[in-house]
């Protein structure tokens, strides 16, 4: 008697009138032959974005280095965020057939890399980008507990390695968190300069209580805060981060901030995730680049996730950084009103009346008095390039 899956007898006809049955009733082969429970993720419900071509004014070709290069994470958990971030860069982009993205997906995602990778390009079919895949043992036993648990996550550090992941050839690239969406051409970031021997640019805040970012046992130690030695260290956000890869590469930063990690693990110098290796290794040799483009914080503190307003000043760039993401405060009908400028870059549509409405959230952008027009239309600039 030949057995199949589920104890199925194949030499019955019953057996083989349920084996087809429940196959019909959307039971799929597993990778062993049988027969399980064929999932319908919900990071799936997206919709196919618009085709955003070039303007008159973009050459017709560009070579690597001529590119617009971004990098961000990639995972199940975030994928709608991420997701509305391209979205957002795209819309706004003076030539978006001139920027390619790099994605770094977890090995172990519950969706796995290569369910991701088809995602994309189901939601983008034109869009340039290669999936780099990251192994969490590489920095697992350097991670310390923080003080939120989504902080431990192991792709968070994924942009420690991006020196050692991206082709040599790419030796300049946007890093941007997937809590973000931008209301400018992201050109204008791309080309700001890191001058001398800057590494990194990004949005610096001085008035920020730099302190606060170590312990007690790190500012009493006779010798760890000598690391700043005559350096004026300020606080900077590594949600958006102009990088010359170049330079990473030449001066081995991924180790520098390994180091720090390892001291962590042995001393609790550092209460935050990611982010104090990058104070402590750039605090006072970041470029520094205008706050338009980091308009960050807008999740609320890393507990509560309370609602935020905007800083004082332009807006180029939008980052929910903190507890609160807007796409879950959206779906729980209890959104912060700033949520509403993120709305118009989803594309997950779980339901059919879901549409953004622009009008909407364009009538919430005239509520802020601090939001500045004055260089570009903010979420309906660059439409003559929607096709």
């Amino acid at each position: 008697m030949k057995m199949g899956c589920f104890g199925f007898d194949f030499s019955n006809f019953q057996s083989i009138t349920v084996f087809f049955l429940l196959l019909m009733l959307g039971l799929s082969f597993s990778p062993n032959g049988c027969l399980g429970i064929r999932s319908f993720p919900e990071e799936r419900r997206f919709i196919e974005a618009p085709e955003y071509r070039n303007g008159v004014q973009c050459p017709v070709t560009a070579e690597t280095q001529d590119m617009v290069h971004i990098a961000m994470t990639l995972d199940s958990e975030y994928l709608r965020g991420s997701m509305a971030a391209v979205h957002s860069v795209l819309r706004h982009s003076s030539c978006p057939e001139h920027i390619f993205f790099h994605f770094i997906a977890a090995e172990f995602d519950p969706s796995s890399p290569r369910v991701l990778t088809q995602l994309v390009r189901s939601i983008f079919p034109s869009l340039d980008f290669n999936v780099y895949i990251f192994r969490e043992d590489t920095v697992l036993n350097l991670i310390s507990s923080s003080i939120r648990h989504a902080l431990e996550n192991p792709l968070n550090y994924a942009r420690n390695y991006l020196g050692d992941m991206l082709d040599p050839s790419v030796t300049r690239v946007i890093y941007l968190d997937s809590d973000i969406v931008l209301v400018d051409d992201i050109e204008k970031l791309w080309k700001t300069p890191l001058s001398g021997s800057r590494i990194i640019g990004a949005p610096e805040y001085c008035h920020a209580n730099f302190t606060k970012y170590f312990t007690d046992s790190f500012w009493s130690d006779p010798d760890l805060p000598q690391v700043f030695g005559s350096r004026n260290p300020c606080y900077f956000n590594t949600g958006v981060m102009v990088m010359d890869l170049q330079k990473w590469r030449e001066g081995n930063y991924r180790k520098k901030i390994e180091k720090w990690m390892e001291l962590q693990r042995q001393r609790r110098i550092y209460e935050l995730g990611s982010l104090p290796p990058f104070l402590l290794v750039f605090g006072g040799l970041v470029e520094p680049i205008n706050h338009r483009w980091n308009q960050h914080g807008l999740g609320g503190d890393n507990v509560m996730g309370s609602c935020r307003s905007l800083h004082p000043g332009p807006v180029s760039l939008l980052h929910w950084s903190g507890k609160g993401k807007p796409w879950a405060r959206l779906d729980e009908k209890r959104p912060c009103p700033l949520d509403y400028l993120w709305e118009p870059y989803d594309l997950y549509k779980p339901k059919p009346k879901s549409r953004p409405n622009y009008q909407r959230s364009k009538m919430r952008l005239y509520q802020y008095n601090n939001l500045d027009f004055s260089t570009s239309n903010i979420l309906f600039g660059y439409s003559n390039y929607f096709i």
